[in-house]
């Protein structure tokens, strides 16, 4: 049973909210992974751990479909390639290279002092970026869209930043960070549609989780015997694994892979302002969870961007 544009869009949509949602309740888990075993274990581990999830549901889609997946374009089955199709690997190793890089960037910015308030505003700064890269592909916004963003900028301001803003070498690192998750996005746009989605994320993660451990060894080991020695305990740890394995299994094995199904038919664009609800669900869900009280700010920040996200959805003449 096929799915007209505009069903399949708001389908899409759906599941980019999703995502947004996971990210945002995995944010308690992240902190306290990263604490437990250091930033780039915990990075390592999780996308290794998200890889090998996905094996079995590839195995079990493949199947329940044999060969066969839902165009994005049309909702009809087409023959889906095998391992070696060459935009499958060429995305897996872009996407995850991507993944890595954007990832390890943030976790620097952390460690060289930035607040998480003001990692979450600047990392989120891609939906600032992804319209300017979008331009050079053709890929063009309405007013409304515009209008959105700038609305969730503003939001996400009130909502992350507390007290004086002034930029220093660990938000650079921040803005870099924005940098590549807005080319993740773009690569993710390019490559969605021509490849089996759940096999490119399946790649992805096997990419990132390598590349991620060449700064675990360097610093969450520090490159010696000792080292080594003295991050091993750690890893013994319940405590460590229960937010490992949460943000392995849904922040990267589920919550990513319906990134790459979300995004595709969705304009890369509004796909970024959907996501950047990850700010606003991690508020929420500290305050759900953690009983962390909410500030007028904050509330107007939170619906500011519920608001652009909104906004950016709206039907609106060329």
């Amino acid at each position: 049973m096929s799915l007209d544009h505009a069903a399949l869009r708001r389908r899409n949509s759906f599941l980019l909210v999703l995502t947004a949602w996971i990210w945002g309740i995995a944010f308690v888990a992240q902190s306290a992974g990263g604490d437990a075993v250091g930033p780039y274990t915990f990075n390592c581990i999780r996308c290794i751990i998200g890889g090998f999830v996905l094996l079995p549901v590839i195995k079990l889609l493949g199947r329940l479909y044999p060969e066969r997946r839902n165009n994005p374009r049309t909702g009809q089955g087409q023959r889906v390639s095998g391992w070696a199709d060459r935009n499958l690997i060429a995305g897996g190793i872009a996407c995850g290279t991507a993944l890595a890089v954007g990832s390890n960037l943030q976790q620097l910015g952390l460690y060289f002092g930035s607040t998480a308030g003001k990692a979450g505003f600047l990392t989120a700064c891609y939906i600032l970026i992804v319209p300017v890269i979008g331009l050079f592909f053709h890929k063009k916004c309405g007013w409304n869209i515009w209008a959105g963003i700038a609305a969730a900028v503003a939001g996400l301001y009130l909502l992350c930043i507390h007290g004086d803003f002034f930029i220093q070498f660990s938000d650079l690192l921040l803005l870099l960070c924005a940098l590549v998750f807005a080319v993740h996005i773009m690569l993710i746009d390019y490559f969605a549609v021509r490849v089996d989605g759940v096999r490119m994320a399946c790649i992805q993660f096997f990419v990132s989780g390598i590349l991620s451990a060449v700064p675990m060894f360097l610093i969450d080991m520090k490159h010696s015997i000792d080292g080594i020695a003295a991050w091993m305990p750690a890893l013994t740890a319940a405590d460590a694994w229960i937010p490992i394995l949460y943000a392995g299994v849904l922040s990267c094995g589920v919550a990513y892979t319906l990134q790459i199904i979300g995004q595709r038919g969705v304009n890369p664009t509004v796909a970024s302002l959907l996501m950047s609800l990850e700010s606003v669900f991690s508020v929420l869900a500290g305050w759900v969870i953690l009983g962390e009280a909410l500030s007028g700010r904050e509330i107007l920040g939170c619906v500011m961007i519920f608001g652009a996200v909104i906004l950016a959805q709206l039907p609106v003449q060329k």
